[in-house]
């Protein structure tokens, strides 16, 4: 079963998370869904834009913990959506997240990615890593320099859920809107006055300095992660939040 669709919407390309049934999490068919429908993107020549959206309450919660309790080092989601947000960053068009429901950990390292941003007030958004013995460690890349350090600190050492205004405030998000597909139009709107050579290498140039510290930290980042995840106390902490018990942290 596909994890994920893409329609072409005039010109905005729609690549749709569709596995509302376990909260559009990140695992190893969605994230290769994922990068499969970026590339048809880039096929589209009727294409100015793509848009990543979703289906469900959901916009996505963050690494398959399930998926990834089974997984080897190697094969841990946290790496395999590496690619992902690069291929986001690099995209040839500009990418907007169109988000109408909650968003979690790795799933706010997605929206950090893209070029711009759109919430509706069903959306919220946590950076959840803290409370299962793990850290923001991948996603710090492009989350931290879409945030003042302050509103980063509170995000990423809480883990509370924050709405859609808060984020907006800290400069996270473009706007708070209430109807998404309007709102990707006013924003189409404004791209495709662009042209595609210009749209190219605008996002080049505004891009740049964030990939070019995506390159060199990465995959320094993604050990780190890989020895979070294999960790007794992040398996503790994943172990707890999928038997939807508190976690029994050693002293």
């Amino acid at each position: 079963m596909s994890r994920v669709r893409t329609e072409l919407r005039g010109n905005a390309y729609w690549v749709i998370f569709d596995s509302p049934e376990n909260r559009n999490a990140l695992s190893g068919q969605l994230i290769a869904e994922a990068r499969e429908a970026l590339a048809g993107a880039s096929a589209e020549p009727a294409a100015r834009a793509v848009v990543l959206s979703h289906t469900g309450n959901t916009f996505c919660a963050g690494v398959d913990l399930a998926e990834a309790r089974r997984a080897a080092p190697e094969d841990q989601p946290a790496r395999l959506m590496l690619p992902l947000m690069r291929d986001l960053i690099t995209h040839e068009l500009p990418v907007i997240a169109a988000v109408d429901g909650h968003v979690r950990a790795g799933g706010v390292g997605l929206v950090g990615a893209c070029d711009l941003a759109v919430a509706t007030d069903a959306a919220s958004f946590a950076l959840t890593e803290v409370r299962l013995g793990l850290a923001a460690s991948v996603i710090s890349v492009v989350v931290l320099p879409r945030l003042r350090d302050r509103d980063a600190a509170r995000l990423m050492l809480g883990g509370a859920r924050h709405d859609t205004a808060q984020m907006v405030e800290m400069g996270f998000l473009n706007a708070r809107v209430d109807d998404l597909g309007a709102a990707v139009d006013e924003l189409l709107a404004e791209l495709v006055k662009g042209s595609p050579q210009g749209l190219r290498e605008t996002k080049r140039t505004l891009n740049a300095a964030l990939l070019a510290d995506f390159d060199a930290r990465i995959d320094g980042l993604a050990d780190h992660s890989e020895s979070l995840f294999v960790s007794e106390e992040a398996r503790e902490g994943m172990a707890a939040f999928l038997a939807k018990r508190p976690p029994r942290w050693a002293q």
